[in-house]
């Protein structure tokens, strides 16, 4: 079957609500302040398909969006970078999430979720959606929609079943309680793993990031990408090793600095780089987000990030 799609971003849309140099002291009765405070096009599903369009794949996403402003305003951004938008599910019975991120001087962030992201979205019916496609993210792994096993594992076989390679983002659960155990047999389909410290260390109890990453291969997965934050990233699988630090940024919001790592890796793999030059280009696109405000603001174009890559020493280390 003829690929219609590079790549299918299945996953969160939400808006960013994002406030920085937030003064816990009150000013008046009621009254907070604040350095400055923006709304932003957010969510795993949308920072990774924007900017792996402006990279140059052909993207899609499988998303869900209510039928209000948040929805629109997401879909304008998305439409605007290029993103294949026929596969958007848009329903009035729900609104869209809004997420608030409080953003520390150093680009860290703490974000408040609400029911609004646990939400009635089934991917897995659009099993031929993701059998198009030659290469498939998975951009909240352990929150809606996939914190149902039987979700994971429907999407999981229409993939596999299509012949793509699957690469699977993850995350702290929310409001599911699905586990590491409940998708053992799921996980040991996927190719590229990219957990960040806190949730490697929640999924496989290890503190250790090498141990982390031998957990997950034991399971199956078949290569592990360990974010680091600001100490850069580990890739390990059963051949290679690699420990990638931080390439140096005046980072001011760490904010979709990691979707922007994974669609970079992303966009280098399907360029035919291998793993060692791939996390270069991956860790290129963290930095350049992190510089930015939001998820969409940093990397501009392909051009913008191999530039980047030219001019920069990659920091590896060990």
């Amino acid at each position: 079957m003829e690929k219609k799609l590079d790549l299918l971003c299945i996953g969160t849309a939400l808006v960013d609500c994002i406030i920085k140099g937030f003064d816990p002291n009150p000013v008046s009765a009621a009254g907070f302040r604040a350095d400055s405070c923006s709304i932003n096009p957010g969510g795993e599903g949308v920072n990774e398909s924007a900017t792996a369009a402006k990279l140059g794949l052909k993207t899609g996403i499988l998303c869900f969006l209510g039928c209000d402003g948040a929805g629109d305003m997401l879909y304008g951004a998305m439409a605007s970078n290029g993103v294949d938008m026929s596969y958007v599910i848009r329903e009035k019975d729900h609104p869209t999430p809004v997420t608030t991120m409080f953003v520390n001087p150093d680009g860290t962030r703490k974000s408040i979720t609400n029911l609004a992201h646990k939400y009635n979205f089934h991917p897995e019916q659009y099993a031929d959606v993701i059998r198009s496609a030659r290469a498939v993210s998975i951009d909240s792994l352990f929150r809606a929609p996939f914190d149902q096993a039987e979700i994971v594992r429907g999407v999981f076989d229409a993939a596999k079943e299509g012949g793509a390679v699957i690469y699977a983002d993850t995350k702290l659960p929310n409001f599911g309680k699905m586990r590491v155990d409940d998708i053992r047999e799921e996980l040991a389909m996927v190719d590229y793993i990219f957990p960040n410290e806190d949730e490697a260390k929640f999924h496989t109890g290890e503190s250790d990031p090498d141990k982390m990453a031998e957990v997950l291969l034991d399971i199956g997965v078949k290569n592990v990408i360990i974010k680091l934050g600001s100490r850069g990233c580990l890739f390990r699988n059963r051949n290679e090793r690699y420990r990638l630090g931080a390439f140096p940024v005046n980072a001011v919001d760490a904010t979709g600095a990691g979707d922007n790592f994974i669609v970079g890796f992303i966009s280098a793999k399907m360029r035919g780089l291998d793993n060692r030059d791939a996390l270069v280009f991956a860790n290129a696109c963290g930095a350049i987000c992190a510089s930015a405000v939001g998820g969409l603001a940093g990397v501009k174009d392909l051009r913008q990030v191999e530039s980047f890559v030219k001019e920069h020493e990659a920091p590896f280390e060990d």
